[in-house]
């Protein structure tokens, strides 16, 4: 990537006016369960819950060949062309008492405008950098590694939180993403009102492999990894360039700092459905946009949440995207306060 591109997608995603364009849209919250067809093909209540968001077709299992585009029937995003499935763990408030609390999740403001979550869900991006290839039907990755405790072995540059000591999430805190004072594990602070996850996905591809046994090893970092689009691809292994997809999430959690009776003084407040502490921040992508609309979207420059005739883009208000929901495949509570994270047999409540 040319210095001054990244110096503009660098600025414009620290809040300042420039000519770099880059898809960034909300997308409601589909479900909220514990499956995962990445990691637990077919098998109802995985080790932990996630937050899924996306076309509806999202399911237990999602064979090889599963094509969102042909299956889903509405999207909870709010490009009607993006039919994909995007998933992170959900965050828990671990109060005094021993008990769990899900953290709700709210669309996140910013210079670029505000974009609106009615019930959930997360913020995703799509950056640019020179000439891209967009995913192919079948295209699946994740970020980041759902058992790895030790912030030391977490890259900040490309995952990272941020403490949001603001009531208003349309006051922009700090510069560019995984920046500054952010940090790779989560915030413990009171002053905290929000904390902002964000994960940077891998921008090279080998250009053969759909998916791989760790779903990691048919894509690799490029020569930045920071949220400006990813550098170059100076790897042989990895040639194909690809968009950068960025998750933003903003947890909600100035309930929790409120209630000054159950903030913990002997474990960390907040927790990832894990349980495992440390860091732990992971996602996962399954591609599926309708034919050739993303590589259009890239080609053709379109720019943040807007409709985008040259790619064939169009959007849906919030209140069509947050109607795209399904119920739960496994099937139990995951709000209010439960005496144990979601783990195991189907939770019961007390």
């Amino acid at each position: 990537m040319h210095n001054h591109l990244a110096l503009a997608a660098t600025a414009l995603l620290a809040g300042t006016a420039t000519a770099q364009n880059m898809l960034r849209f909300a997308c409601g919250q589909l479900v909220v369960e514990r499956t995962d067809p990445i990691v637990n093909p077919g098998q109802r209540y995985t080790p932990h819950l996630h937050q899924i968001v996306g076309g509806n077709s999202f399911n237990i299992s999602m064979e090889d060949g599963h094509d969102p585009v042909s299956k889903s029937t509405c999207t909870s995003c709010s490009f009607v062309q993006d039919l994909s499935n995007y998933w992170t763990a959900s965050m828990f408030f671990h109060g005094k008492n021993g008990s769990y609390k899900r953290v709700p999740q709210q669309g996140n403001g910013g210079p670029q405008g505000a974009l609106v979550h009615l019930n959930g869900g997360m913020d995703i991006y799509y950056i640019p950098s020179g000439k891209m290839t967009a995913f192919r039907p079948g295209f699946r990755m994740i970020a980041g590694d759902a058992a790895e405790t030790s912030e030391t072995k977490v890259n900040k540059v490309s995952i990272c939180h941020r403490c949001w000591d603001r009531p208003d999430e349309n006051t922009f805190v700090g510069g560019a993403p995984c920046s500054g004072s952010d940090t790779v594990g989560i915030p413990k602070e009171t002053k905290c009102q929000k904390i902002r996850q964000t994960i940077v996905f891998p921008t090279c591809w080998d250009g053969k492999n759909l998916d791989s046994p760790d779903h990691k090893s048919h894509v690799a970092y490029g020569t930045s990894r920071s949220a400006g689009g990813g550098g170059s691809c100076s790897d042989a292994k990895f040639p194909v360039k690809l968009p950068q997809i960025m998750y933003e999430v903003m947890w909600d959690t100035s309930s929790f700092v409120k209630d000054t009776a159950n903030w913990p003084t002997a474990h960390a407040p907040y927790v990832y459905s894990m349980n495992q502490g440390g860091s732990a921040a992971h996602g996962d992508y399954v591609f599926g946009w309708k034919d050739d609309s993303l590589q259009k979207a890239m080609d053709k420059n379109c720019n943040l949440n807007k409709a985008c005739p040259a790619a064939g883009l169009t959007t849906q208000t919030p209140e069509q995207y947050s109607a795209c929901t399904k119920k739960q495949q496994a099937p139990e509570p995951v709000d209010g306060w439960i005496a144990a994270m979601p783990v195991g047999s189907p939770l019961r409540l007390a």
